[in-house]
């Protein structure tokens, strides 16, 4: 079978980027909602975001169809458009971004609330407008629990599968990630160096990844820490 692990690999590390990037306003915007707002119904929309963390994969790709499918409700406006969803590298990032997205949100929520409110209050008796206390004291003390809320969700993306092979397929050279490849190489023989190295690779860059998570997380305490000090 023809199975390029190179091209896997490649293609796992775009998506995973792409969709961190992708989700990156979303999931500052939707965390720090969180972390701030008394809202009664705010366990709804928290609820709501970790929805995809739950449901199983292949069912969210099935709602990810219908929804971004060539007769979605959305869908069929991009391909309208010129930009298919289904079956191609951007219905990867989709899935990625999707099932990605409710640990992106709760990594960016800590890190929001781990930033003390009195900060802000300073600043806002010194006349400092929401916005300016959010992009002067806030963003800069919960930035590194925000980069590893993308580093984390990067890992998730990466190792996606289900909602994958719904959404995007299995084609090789444009759908097919890691996660795929090695589902592909199942059917072969179990002594496949090709199947070994994908293996091999994958939990590299997962390990690398929440390391990286680990000393973000760490950085942000300490700024913190220092902070009160």
């Amino acid at each position: 079978m023809t199975i390029d692990p190179f091209s896997a690999v490649l293609l796992s590390l775009q998506v995973g980027v792409a969709s961190a990037i992708a989700g990156l306003i979303p999931a500052v915007a939707v965390g720090f909602w969180l972390a701030r707002t008394s809202f009664a119904g705010r366990w709804v929309v928290s609820a709501a975001v970790l929805v995809p963390m739950v449901l199983p994969p292949v069912v969210t790709g099935l709602l990810l169809l219908d929804l971004f499918g060539r007769h979605g409700v959305v869908g069929r406006w991009l391909a309208a458009a010129g930009v298919p969803v289904t079956f191609t590298p951007l219905g990867a990032v989709v899935a990625a971004l999707v099932v990605g997205f409710p640990l992106y949100v709760l990594a960016v929520r800590q890190a929001f609330e781990a930033v003390d409110p009195r900060y802000e209050e300073v600043a806002a008796t010194l006349g400092d407008p929401p916005l300016r206390r959010f992009r002067r004291v806030v963003l800069p003390l919960a930035l590194p629990g925000i980069v590893a809320g993308a580093v984390l969700a990067f890992a998730r993306g990466l190792g996606e599968f289900g909602a994958t092979i719904v959404l995007a397929g299995n084609m090789e050279g444009r759908t097919r990630t890691i996660a795929l490849a090695v589902y592909t190489l199942l059917d072969g023989p179990d002594d496949d160096p090709r199947l070994r190295a994908l293996v091999a690779t994958s939990i590299a860059i997962a390990v690398v990844a929440l390391l990286a998570y680990e000393l973000l997380v760490r950085r942000q305490r300490r700024m913190l820490e220092l902070g009160h000090g």
